[in-house]
C-alpha cells in the first residue's frame, strides 16, 4: 500500500511513499520501528558500537540515534544519552521506554564543566557528537531556515561546536572512536571544525568513513575521508561526519639489564 522499499545504503531502513500514520501503527506502538532519516542511521554505522561497550551519545536530543545505537549493542553495556536540554531528553524517554532497551542512561548535563562528564574521562569506547548546527542540511524539509541564519549566529555555533567536541573527546578511551557529525553542509561547521580539532589534538587521527562503513557491509562511494550526504545525490538530508580514533596508550619499555664488563 505504501510502496515500501529497503533504503539503498542503510541496512536497517525502510523507505515508504506518502504520509502514512506511522505513529498509530502497532509496530510503532510496540517499539519495533521508528521514524528516522537514512543519514542518521549511517551515523550510527560509523560509531559502530559493540556489545558490552560504554558508548556516549553526547548530544542525544530526542533520542533517535540513541535508539539505534542501543539496538546495535543488543541492549548490553552502557549507553549514555547526554543533552543540555531537559525538555529534549523528556521527549526521548517515552521512546526509550517503548523500545524496551535497558542499557540507555539519559543524563542532563551542564553546558560546560559538568562533573558527571569529567568522571567519564578516558572511559568510553565510542562517543558520538551530533553537534548543534545551522541545520542547513535539512532545507528540503525546512526551507525557511535560510532566512533565519546570519554570520553572527554561525560564529556562535562554531564556538559551541568546538567546545562540545573538546569536552566529548576527553571521554574517549585510548584506542576508542570519536564521531563528529552535523546536519549542515557548510565547511565552517564541518571540515574546518575537524581540521582545527585534529591540529590541537594530535592523539586523534582521522579514519576513512567509506572504509568504516564497508566494515559493516555498507557500500557508499565517498570523495575523501568524510561522510558527506546530499538530498539531490543520496535522497537523505544533508549530513556530514568525521570518524576519528584516539591513539592507544603506549606500553612502558621493559627494564633492561644493567651492562657489566662480564657478559656472563
Amino acid at each position: 500500500r505504501w510502496a515500501a522499499q529497503p533504503t539503498p545504503y542503510s541496512p536497517w531502513g525502510i523507505r515508504i511513499q506518502g504520509r502514512p500514520p506511522v505513529n498509530r501503527w502497532r509496530a510503532f506502538e510496540r517499539g519495533e520501528i521508528e521514524v528516522q532519516d537514512e543519514g542518521s542511521q549511517l551515523l550510527a554505522a560509523l560509531v559502530g558500537p559493540k556489545r558490552g561497550e560504554m558508548v556516549i551519545d553526547y548530544c542525544a536530543g530526542a533520542g533517535g540515534k540513541t535508539l539505534l545505537l542501543g539496538a546495535l549493542m543488543r541492549s548490553t553495556g552502557r549507553l549514555y544519552a547526554f543533552d543540555v536540554s531537559a525538555a529534549r531528553l523528556a521527549r526521548a524517554k517515552p521512546r526509550f521506554a517503548r523500545s524496551g532497551l535497558s542499557n540507555i542512561v539519559p543524563v542532563v548535563i551542564a553546558e560546560r564543566n559538568d562533573q558527571r562528564v569529567k568522571r567519564l574521562r578516558g572511559k568510553a569506547h565510542r562517543v558520538l557528537v551530533d553537534a548543534p548546527c545551522s541545520g542547513l542540511g535539512t532545507l528540503r524539509r525546512n526551507p525557511d531556515l535560510k532566512w533565519r541564519q546570519h554570520p553572527e549566529s554561525l560564529d556562535q555555533l562554531r564556538e559551541t561546536q568546538a567546545a562540545i567536541l573538546r569536552d566529548a573527546a576527553a571521554c574517549v578511551m585510548p584506542g576508542g572512536r570519536l564521531v563528529y557529525a552535523s546536519c549542515s553542509i557548510l565547511p565552517e561547521e564541518n571540515e574546518r571544525q575537524v581540521e582545527a580539532f585534529l591540529a590541537e589534538h594530535p592523539e586523534f587521527s582521522l579514519l576513512d568513513a567509506s572504509a568504516v562503513l564497508a566494515d559493516r557491509n555498507i557500500e557508499l562511494a565517498l570523495e575523501g575521508p568524510f561522510l558527506k550526504l546530499r538530498p539531490d545525490v543520496h535522497g537523505t538530508d544533508g549530513f556530514f561526519a568525521a570518524v576519528m580514533q584516539r591513539a592507544k596508550a603506549e606500553r612502558p619499555a621493559p627494564d633492561m639489564p644493567a651492562e657489566t664488563d662480564d657478559p656472563a
